[in-house]
């Protein structure tokens, strides 16, 4: 399961974000809402400076990442029922460091930044109860964000967003975002006592060059390389070698429920080119498998139909 967590400054568009992932049915698990819930149960009015105070003393009592380890629950109760989930609101590098402890290489952290001007107008927008304030309420509130390590953690973050005018670009983009991420693309192939590793890895990595791969010994002779890897490169191959519609009879031949399976030759591979396989090799394939949601639209967006030879229409993700 795939974890996708937005850090940014308060006002930065964490928040809208967040309602991007809802659109696409992804479950959200705000931090925020840890905070209120904690601060309702303590009889408190849910304002800044409660919130920030009841936030400072978790931290100081439980230690930086107090608000992340009580999230890990509520994430891992999505474990079986989604392949994907969004956190809303991390506030320091302890809570990234939390997170990537549990989760791993399956948690990826996104920067949403913006101004501190629109951000201002922003929250003053809101109208949120813990909202209330000028430019220099914001500045205390973000020194006191910046003290719990926000700058870290967003320098952290392995990608990036800047939510400006006008908004649909924005939403666009963190919905490119959420949907490459939460596509699972697992690779593997076979490698035999005649064949050198580097050279399966090579063939592996030219076709998806971000592939992260690890060996597996096996009992016997034959040893299995396998990991995860993205689409992109293979999207430009398809096209630079105009075998769309082969392609995509081979994925939807391999579609079965999210899954999209098929095989790729790899001594062709080996020499940057793509090729189908339908039959079993003498030293095996490239074994590919996505996972995703709406596998339809991974096989739209990889390999379209074509008219006379050209993509009748190409989507973006």
């Amino acid at each position: 399961m795939k974890v996708i967590a937005f850090v940014g400054m308060p006002g930065a568009g964490k928040t809208e974000a967040s309602n991007v992932a809802r659109e696409l049915g992804m479950p959200v698990v705000v931090m925020g809402d840890v905070l209120r819930e904690e601060v309702s149960k303590r009889g408190l009015a849910p304002t800044d400076e409660n919130i920030g105070g009841v936030a400072g003393q978790l931290r100081k009592e439980e230690g930086m990442d107090a608000i992340a380890k009580r999230c890990i629950p509520r994430i891992k109760a999505y474990e079986g029922r989604s392949n994907v989930v969004v956190v809303d609101g991390i506030r320091g590098i302890a809570e990234v460091e939390a997170f990537k402890g549990v989760f791993g290489d399956d948690f990826v952290l996104v920067k949403i930044d913006a101004p501190f001007e629109v951000r201002l107008e922003r929250l003053s927008r809101r109208g949120r109860s813990d909202d209330a304030g000028g430019a220099d309420w914001l500045r205390q509130r973000d020194e006191r964000e910046l003290s719990w390590g926000m700058g870290k953690a967003m320098e952290a973050a392995d990608k990036s967003v800047t939510n400006l005018e006008p908004i649909e670009r924005f939403k666009k983009e963190v919905r490119s975002i959420l949907i490459r991420e939460s596509i699972t693309t697992t690779v593997s192939a076979l490698v035999f006592p005649t064949e050198p590793e580097e050279k399966v890895v090579r063939a592996i990595r030219n076709v998806f060059p971000d592939a992260r791969l690890r060996m597996v010994r096996q009992k016997g002779y034959v040893d299995r390389l396998e990991g995860t890897a993205g689409l992109d490169h293979m999207h430009g191959l398809l096209r630079k070698q105009k075998i769309l519609d082969t392609a995509r009879s081979a994925m939807l031949s391999g579609l079965k429920g999210r899954e999209i399976s098929f095989e790729l030759n790899k001594q062709a591979a080996y020499m940057g080119c793509l090729n189908f396989l339908d039959h079993e090799v003498a030293l095996g394939g490239i074994y590919v498998t996505i996972e995703y949601e709406e596998p339809r639209l991974i096989i739209d967006w990889l390999a379209p139909e074509t008219r006379e030879g050209r993509p009748v229409e190409e989507i973006e993700l």
